[in-house]
């Protein structure tokens, strides 16, 4: 496992759905990634109090569901750590996984956001960042506050399998065909879906 080229993904995954499968996929392509953990969050604190929110373990079956024989490994590892933000999420598994190199995939919805985030300029001083196009989030991604700042780090998309020689911050820009699949038309659909899935076991916090 030394040195294995992994991808980070964080989100509620409420449920997951096959838009998060192409577009992981779609990266670990772009990046030249052996593997993505995707981390099915306890709860974002900038979703608080959300009506529709699944609980964790309905969330995580969906995802280790739709991540089934693809490179893609889905966890509640923050449940584990016992860390409600990222920036903490990220300094504990470089600790734990020092032989790893890790990589930050995020949409560009986030981006637009991220600015919001707890420590946002320390996160990219973590680990590179690769956002992926998601329109119609795209403009208002590349005005938000935080591109400002990091717009000055920005590498060449031809240059992402390059990643892990980059100095840090760094972030790179991904575009693939967008897939419409979103979890809110899921949810509209069917908001029963968390009743139809198996509950996944969560890991102890020991």
């Amino acid at each position: 496992m030394t040195g294995r080229r992994t991808g980070l993904l964080g989100g509620s995954f409420n449920p997951a759905h096959r838009g998060h499968r192409f577009v992981t996929l779609a990266a670990m392509r772009a990046l030249g990634l052996d593997e993505t953990w995707w981390m099915v969050s306890p709860g974002n604190p900038l979703k608080a109090g959300a009506s529709d929110m699944a609980p964790l373990a309905a969330r995580l079956a969906s995802a280790r569901a739709m991540a089934r024989n693809a490179p893609i490994r889905a966890s509640a590892i923050e449940a584990k750590l016992g860390t409600r933000y990222t920036v903490d999420t990220l300094r504990m598994l470089r600790r734990r996984y020092p032989n790893r190199r890790f990589v930050w995939i995020m949409g560009a919805d986030n981006l637009a956001q991220f600015h919001r985030w707890r420590d946002w300029r320390g996160i990219a001083r973590q680990m590179p960042i690769a956002v992926v196009a998601r329109p119609p989030y795209n403009r208002g991604a590349l005005a938000a506050p935080a591109m400002g700042w990091l717009r000055r780090y920005q590498r060449p998309a031809a240059s992402a399998r390059c990643w892990t020689t980059w100095s840090l911050p760094a972030l790179v820009l991904l575009r693939f065909r967008p897939d419409p699949t979103s979890a809110t038309q899921v949810r509209a659909a069917d908001p029963d879906w968390f009743r139809h899935v198996a509950p996944a076991t969560l890991p102890s916090r020991s």
